[in-house]
């Protein structure tokens, strides 16, 4: 579905993303993982559309994207979500599913004024669209909660529920498990397995947690210093000499040379 073709992105002399190619399949969970500052967050700000890349371009679904904004994105099914969570603290938990929804009857003035009708009855549908997210996110007892009273957890939740609210080919989770407790993260995969098996939603996500990505992802890239190091299964990846060198610092193989013991 995604294909990055040799990605750079400088910010002066940092190269935050230095000629990164990598592919993500259609109806995978694909993790994304490597040490703080190796170029995950930027990577995924430019395919979304945040950054312009230096050089180099994505596909999605074999056409040129590179360069489109969010908006446009959003239109084509590409959605991502953020590390801090960017809800609509006064609005409720509905509302808040309830204004994802592009171009909105209610949106134009003389529609309110011409067409009551149609915006009530499209209002309704988008307000029943909404209650079935919250019922599939398992989170009733907060539909009319406001978003700004949420824990961070039940946050990350409103924002992956958000995505269910259009068609959306391919969401980027951005450290979804970030300061969320065991319990409400086990929910959050619940709900990203299901949607991926059965939405076939397609997923990238950048994520610390090993046994979250462990129990969700296949396959796992590892990116250091902005390149891809590694990329296989979580297994794999975990016990692959490059990765735990870029993540420890030294290598088993180092530590072999340095302790004659071992």
């Amino acid at each position: 579905m995604i294909v990055v073709e040799d990605i750079h992105k400088h910010f002066g002399g940092i190269r935050a993303v230095d000629g990164t190619s990598l592919t993500i399949e259609t109806g995978s969970i694909t993790g994304l993982i490597g040490p703080n500052g190796a170029g995950k967050t930027t990577l995924f700000n430019v395919i979304a559309g945040l950054f312009p890349p230096t050089s180099g371009r994505v596909l999605l679904d074999g056409d040129d994207i590179t360069g489109l904004s969010p908006h446009q994105l959003f239109s084509r099914g590409l959605l991502r979500t953020f590390q801090i969570a960017h809800e609509f603290s006064t609005l409720t938990v509905r509302e808040n599913l309830m204004m994802v929804p592009g171009s909105q009857s209610g949106e134009r003035l003389l529609d309110t004024w011409l067409k009551p009708g149609k915006v009530r009855q499209e209002e309704e549908e988008i307000r029943n669209k909404a209650d079935e997210v919250i019922e599939f996110l398992e989170i009733p007892q907060v539909a009319d909660e406001l978003a700004g009273n949420l824990s961070g957890g039940q946050k990350k939740l409103l924002e992956l529920g958000r995505t269910m609210m259009v068609d959306a080919k391919i969401v980027f989770l951005d450290e979804v498990g970030a300061g969320v407790n065991r319990t409400l993260l086990s929910t959050i995969g619940d709900a990203i397995a299901r949607l991926n098996q059965e939405r076939n939603y397609t997923f990238c996500m950048i994520e610390h947690d090993m046994e979250f990505i462990s129990r969700l992802c296949d396959p796992v890239i590892c990116m250091a210093e902005g390149k891809v190091l590694a990329t296989g299964t979580a297994e794999e990846v975990k016990n692959n000499e490059e990765v735990i060198e870029a993540y420890l610092g030294t290598g088993v193989k180092n530590q072999r040379t340095a302790d004659p013991a071992r």
